[in-house]
């Protein structure tokens, strides 16, 4: 996850119900079972799709993903930290920054298909003022929505973690614009006092000029 996760200098209890179930089940984050209550809501992730997870440390969402798209998929997850390797082979992990000028261009490098599903759960490096740190996380969000439409195949998803506030209207409207169903989900495990919610976008629009996806 990139930065440092916050809810938004407010207290919370680290080791809750989430983080004690995901140690029994041998999950590497609780936020695991944010993506699990997601892509179980909503049909995002099939056998067979390409994933692309931005702030994917430690691999909480990419276990989860990788065992939704299975063998014949493919997951590629991003962070500015290291992420412990693992041993499916089709799921792929490397050191990015999403706002260096070379992300794309290293991105491409790694896969250069397109996207069934782009899920970001990138958070900034909180700075304890609230405008600015809404601020923070709508231009990581904003980038994720970039590499959606620009890499996401027509029908394809996107799903992105931002604080509420800010011009959140306005990024929601540039997210419907794009997709032709939009949600706001706030997933069970989110912490009490976080002010993140998930905006979903299913059914990425064609191109103009180009026909939809075959049903």
């Amino acid at each position: 996850m990139v930065g440092t996760p916050s809810d938004m200098g407010k207290p919370y209890r680290p080791k809750d119900h989430y983080f004690q179930k995901a140690k029994q089940e041998g999950l590497r984050a609780r936020s695991a079972f944010k993506v699990d209550e997601l892509i179980k809501r909503f049909p995002m992730v099939k056998k067979g799709h390409v994933v692309l997870d931005l702030g994917a440390a430690p691999g909480g969402f990419l276990q989860i993903l990788a065992d939704a798209v299975g063998g014949a998929g493919r997951v590629i997850g991003v962070d500015i930290v290291a992420i412990r390797p693992f041993t499916q082979r089709y799921v792929q992990t490397a050191v990015l920054d999403v706002l260096a000028d070379d992300f794309d261009a290293k991105l491409a490098a790694m896969y250069d298909g397109p996207f069934d599903a782009v899920i970001s759960d990138m958070a900034p490096k909180t700075s304890g003022i609230k405008a600015t740190d809404e601020a923070r996380s709508l231009r990581l969000a904003g980038k994720a929505l970039e590499v959606a439409s620009k890499r996401g195949r027509p029908g394809s998803s996107f799903v992105a973690k931002v604080f509420m506030g800010g011009d959140f209207e306005d990024f929601r409207d540039q997210v419907r614009a794009l997709f032709e169903e939009v949600k706001v989900v706030r997933p069970e495990a989110t912490r009490g006092a976080s002010m993140e919610v998930y905006l979903v976008g299913l059914r990425r629009r064609p191109p103009t000029g180009e026909a939809p996806p075959a049903p």
